[in-house]
């Protein structure tokens, strides 16, 4: 019997065995992962940014862990010699009408105690010389970094504490006893005293697999991404991000210079039709009715039309997506566009028909389900699984 076993193998379940195997070294620990390989979805398909912690609501889960992970991320990466890079952030307002909203930003920053600075036209133009905009608000503490490099020293902790990462291992039912749950997968039966749910995209329905009843659904979300060609990637010197759409739940599409120098244009936000469905045409038919008969989820559709219907055909159009760049830098063609990779976001709606905005945690006697975990999940990773540790801890489990 195990100890602790954590359902998937993102950066999240990574961070919440490694940290689980070094505050108790005794114990042991089991990832199971239904991939061929860790960090496949979530952790590979994201833009690499480490979050300051700026949008999000002050004094919620997302605004401390976000605040409190980019210096330990940073910290981290120091210390085991991962590649990153403080490269600071900085949001603009191309039209008069998103000037109010700037402000408004500038002081959430200020109340969620980061070092933010307004910046002038002419102060934009030292750092950004090539950029269209009005005012903005520069938060130095963003970087960027490769969480897949940040997830395989998580994997190489947990396996050098003498703990198990097994891949190709899909949950498919779960069954909770008095003194222990057994995991029943598709290369056998796991007991295990205490169960950490890290499923990403499928943590709703390990939850259901466990006989827990959440106030939500994981709806999946494309996001697409557009690279700049080599010749253009002098014109964006750091990261640059849009005033976010109060109307709309995304923060609309922005520019990041990545670890490596690649300038990533995007991601749009397209409701996708798989649960891991990169590709436009991938398609899952069960996944998909499950959307289509979740009514909370047309509540959503409804209450952001317009701008919904504005993601789609972007989608679809690179004219389109290329109207939105040219905001930002006039100078740009669709030439100098080449299309780039996608990721998909778990996003959990409540059967009210919300968004969930912050993080969302659930915990019972025998399990921890991380249920809503989307951007900045990755740059909160080290905070999360701390938090499910004091949430061991508080309870007094094992």
């Amino acid at each position: 019997m195990y100890d602790f076993t954590v359902i998937g193998a993102g950066i999240i379940g990574l961070s919440v065995a490694m940290q689980l195997s070094e505050k108790y070294p005794e114990k042991k620990v089991l990832v199971l992962e239904k991939e061929q390989d860790v960090s496949l979805h979530q952790t590979k398909n994201n833009s690499g940014v480490i979050h300051s912690g700026i949008y999000y609501e002050p004094n919620s889960l997302k605004a401390n862990f976000s605040k409190t992970g980019n210096c330990n991320m940073m910290t981290f990466c120091q210390r085991e010699g991962i590649s990153f890079k403080k490269s600071g952030k900085l949001i603009v307002a191309v039209k008069e009408k998103e000037l109010p909203i700037l402000d408004w930003l500038y002081k959430r920053g200020i109340k969620n105690g980061l070092p933010v600075k307004q910046l002038t036209q002419k102060d934009i133009t030292v750092k950004e010389p090539h950029l269209n905009a009005l005012k903005g608000v520069y938060v130095p503490s963003t970087g960027v970094v490769n969480y897949k490099d940040v997830a395989e020293v998580f994997t190489h902790k947990v396996k050098s504490n003498n703990n198990e990462i097994l891949l190709d291992t899909k949950v498919e039912n779960i069954e909770t006893y008095v003194d222990f749950i057994l995991i029943k997968t598709n290369q056998g039966n796991f007991k295990t005293k205490f169960m950490i749910n890290c499923a990403g995209l499928y943590s709703d329905k390990i939850a259901e697999h466990a006989g827990i009843k959440v106030d939500m659904k994981i709806i999946p979300f494309r996001g697409e991404y557009f690279k700049l060609k080599e010749e253009k990637k002098h014109l964006v010197k750091s990261l640059i991000y849009p005033v976010p759409n109060p109307k709309f739940p995304f923060l609309g599409v922005h520019f990041t210079r990545g670890i490596n120098n690649e300038i990533f244009i995007g991601p749009n936000a397209v409701p996708s039709l798989k649960r891991e469905g990169y590709a436009k045409k991938d398609f899952d038919i069960k996944e998909f009715y499950e959307v289509l008969k979740y009514k909370p989820f047309w509540t959503i559709a409804y209450n952001n039309m317009d701008e919904g219907i504005k993601e789609i055909l972007k989608s679809f159009s690179k004219k389109l997506f290329l109207k939105e760049v040219n905001n930002f830098f006039p100078q740009l063609t669709k030439k100098d566009l080449i299309p780039s990779s996608s990721g998909v976001r778990a996003q959990a709606i409540r059967n009210d028909g919300k968004m969930l905005d912050d993080f969302f945690i659930a915990q019972t006697n025998h399990a921890c389900h991380i249920l809503n975990a989307p951007s900045p999940a990755a740059t909160a990773s080290l905070e999360i699984g701390k938090y499910v540790i004091e949430l061991i801890e508080k309870n007094k489990i094992l």
